[in-house]
């Protein structure tokens, strides 16, 4: 009989139930889409964080900042020709290799880093740039017995960066980011071999291919690779063994950054803290510190979501639930000699209320399948049509391009040394079966509220009320 009456009435009042099922439909809608575009944005800011930090890793150890005026001794570049007088001039070409940042740790601190209770790995790199300065000295005055005097200089300044990776652990640092697109990436019997993997966007302006052959300070490496970012810019240009980076550099035994996987995300902060206290004079960033440190239109973009969108969803559902209960109360008010009638024939209270909220119920399903169809489509034209963010990671001046975790700015970690580095990323909405969930169980919720209403004033009527209409 409940099924039967219900069938009946949902056909006789089409009109008003779709009314209250749409409403519901487009809070659930609105909620959907404000779930899926702020995961999108969740989404878009991993990807720039591992785009500087490297896919799989949690946090990051560098050496801990100087105070002011206890700087040490700082390795200078140094460019040293010879301008003795030849001809019209003798072509010159020097290469300076810089470690990033001039900043840099013993490399046994990757085995007390790894050490730690909670932490899966730990494996060290090495940041450093390379400044290549080559022209010619024209022609001076040469006198007998004395040096060459006057005369001009042309030269030209190029500088790319590299970083040093250890090829038997290269599941941890900043080339896990990009995709080997052509060639191969390092053997792990590579650990002093003359081989490199360049980045394409740099192979392609200097018109390298695997097979080719790099040159960097005098000495010849064969390319075995090229990589395309991911995301955003290539974390180096050039990737090296980590103990050809080390000589190059005149860093032997050092690292500049080492990467941190922990055991469990729920463990970070207390892996962090160990760190701090039993690796002194370095400093741990994790991601949640490079996080709140991305600026530019993905920040905004992610406050409004989180912010102002999810206010919005919540107003217009909280709406919706009490539009969808005043109609069925009202509807309930046109009912009175049905209702009224209904108990004359002995139907008591309860059994009245019970099918004004089934009827409720069901509009509210019919409005959760609207509203996860609308949700849906709205999510899908976000990924679509959605614009291109841009994440800047802020930190202090003294950085550049293409940098990677510790690379110019002083010390003082990846929030420091990511300066101006610039990430492109699409704006995506990815429904989760969570959020479908949470719109099925807001339309059941929506339901029983108008049921809920509607049942109040239902159970509430005595058939001297239909007997009064009647009249």
């Amino acid at each position: 009989m409940f099924f039967t009456y219900l069938r009946r009435e949902l056909r006789r009042r089409r009109k008003a139930a779709l009314v209250v099922a749409s409403g519901l439909g487009l809070g659930i809608a609105l909620v959907i889409v404000v779930s899926s575009v702020t995961a999108g944005m969740g989404r878009a800011q991993d990807r720039v964080l591992e785009s500087l930090y490297g896919l799989g890793t949690d946090m990051t150890v560098t050496k801990a900042a100087s105070p002011p005026g206890e700087g040490g001794t700082v390795r200078r570049p140094r460019f040293q020709f010879d301008a003795k007088g030849d001809g019209e001039g003798a072509a010159q070409s020097r290469d300076v290799v810089m470690v990033q940042g001039f900043e840099t740790l013993p490399a046994s601190t990757v085995a007390k880093v790894g050490a730690q209770d909670g932490v899966a790995g730990a494996v060290g790199g090495l940041s450093a740039r390379v400044m290549k300065v080559d022209g010619r000295f024209g022609p001076g005055e040469a006198r007998p017995g004395k040096p060459v005097q006057g005369g001009g200089a042309d030269f030209g300044v190029d500088s790319y960066s590299v970083y040093g990776t250890d090829v038997a652990h290269q599941e941890l640092g900043p080339l896990t980011t990009s995709r080997i697109t052509s060639g191969r990436t390092f053997g792990k019997a590579e650990t002093s071999a003359a081989v490199a993997v360049v980045d394409s966007a740099y192979a392609k302006e200097q018109g390298l291919a695997v097979g080719g052959k790099l040159t960097v300070s005098g000495a010849a490496y064969t390319v075995v690779g090229v990589a395309t970012a991911e995301s955003g810019d290539a974390a180096a240009d050039v990737y090296l063994p980590l103990a050809r980076a080390q000589a190059l550099a005149d860093a032997k035994d050092e690292v500049t950054t080492v990467y941190v996987r922990v055991t469990d995300s729920q463990r970070i902060a207390g892996v962090e803290a160990a760190i701090a206290k039993n690796v002194p004079g370095t400093t741990v960033t994790t991601s949640a510190d490079l996080a709140d440190t991305v600026s530019g239109s993905l920040s905004t973009a992610s406050g409004l979501a989180a912010g102002a969108g999810t206010w919005l969803s919540v107003v217009v559902l909280g709406a919706a639930f009490v539009v969808s209960g005043l109609l069925t109360s009202s509807a309930v008010g046109r009912r009175v000699r049905e209702f009224g009638t209904l108990k004359a024939l002995g139907w008591r209270s309860g059994r009245v209320t019970r099918q004004v909220v089934g009827e409720s119920l069901v509009h509210g399903l019919i409005g959760g399948v609207l509203g996860i169809g609308v949700g849906l489509a709205g999510a899908w034209a976000v990924t679509a049509f959605g614009p291109t963010l841009t994440a800047e990671l802020g930190g202090a001046p003294g950085g550049g391009a293409r940098q990677v975790v510790g690379g110019p700015g002083g010390g003082g970690g990846p929030v420091r040394d990511a300066a101006s580095r610039a990430v492109d990323v699409a704006l995506t909405a990815p429904v989760s079966l969570t959020t479908l969930a949470l719109a099925v169980g807001l339309a059941v919720a929506g339901g029983l509220v108008a049921g809920g209403f509607g049942g109040w004033r239902a159970s509430r009527l005595r058939p001297a009320d239909a007997l009064r209409r009647v009249a």
